[in-house]
């Protein structure tokens, strides 16, 4: 589990695909402290299995599908992407609950740069569960939804997470990982349930 705090920005050292899975290397520095081999780390929101250590990043697992429905299939040699370790038991709670199980993908429409607003269109089966002044993971980023339209939806980037992250150094047509909040997931299966059994 996470919390959609980004701890540091690594970058993609390399993505090799063979059938249907293969690896990616990142190179990182502050994510490694603590880290052992098993453990997960999210790269852009998405939960990974560390494989291996070295000095300077990991290598993990990915699987070709996982590239083919996220953006790290987008991703070039040299690319920063946001990196958080999973939450410790004893850690503080800063964002909300992140799975690390992207539900799908958003093209940036629009960043406005005075307001850091970002606009984001998405399909309607994820764009549904996205509710104003809710929660959103946007490339593993804990993000307050400020408004939401018929066909996208607008969150504002503090200054801080601005610096600290990698969605305001993105464009207009670039791809992000989305994850809608677990809580409204659950509702929408319990309301469906509920239609369905008439309970």
């Amino acid at each position: 589990m996470f919390t959609g705090i980004v701890e540091e920005t690594g970058s993609i050292r390399s993505l090799r695909l063979s059938g249907s899975s293969g690896k990616i290397a990142i190179r990182a520095k502050k994510v490694l402290g603590g880290t052992r081999i098993g453990d997960s780390i999210a790269v852009n929101g998405v939960c990974l299995t560390v494989v291996s250590l070295e000095k300077d990043g990991f290598t993990a697992d990915v699987m070709a599908e996982t590239v083919r429905r996220t953006n790290l299939g987008d991703t070039k040699i040299g690319e920063k992407v946001n990196l958080e370790r999973a939450m410790a038991a004893d850690g503080r709670f800063g964002g909300h609950i992140v799975a690390g199980h992207i539900d799908g993908t958003g093209m940036i429409e629009e960043l406005r740069k005075e307001e850091n607003a970002v606009s984001i269109k998405t399909p309607p089966q994820i764009l549904r569960l996205i509710v104003e002044k809710g929660s959103i993971c946007i490339d593993g980023i804990s993000l307050t939804v400020a408004e939401v339209s018929e066909k996208s939806f607008q969150v504002s980037v503090i200054p801080h997470t601005g610096e600290e992250t990698t969605l305001l150094k993105k464009k207009a047509g670039d791809r992000v990982n989305l994850e809608n909040d677990i809580v409204g997931k659950y509702v929408e299966k319990f309301i469906c349930e509920k239609n369905t059994h008439g309970a």
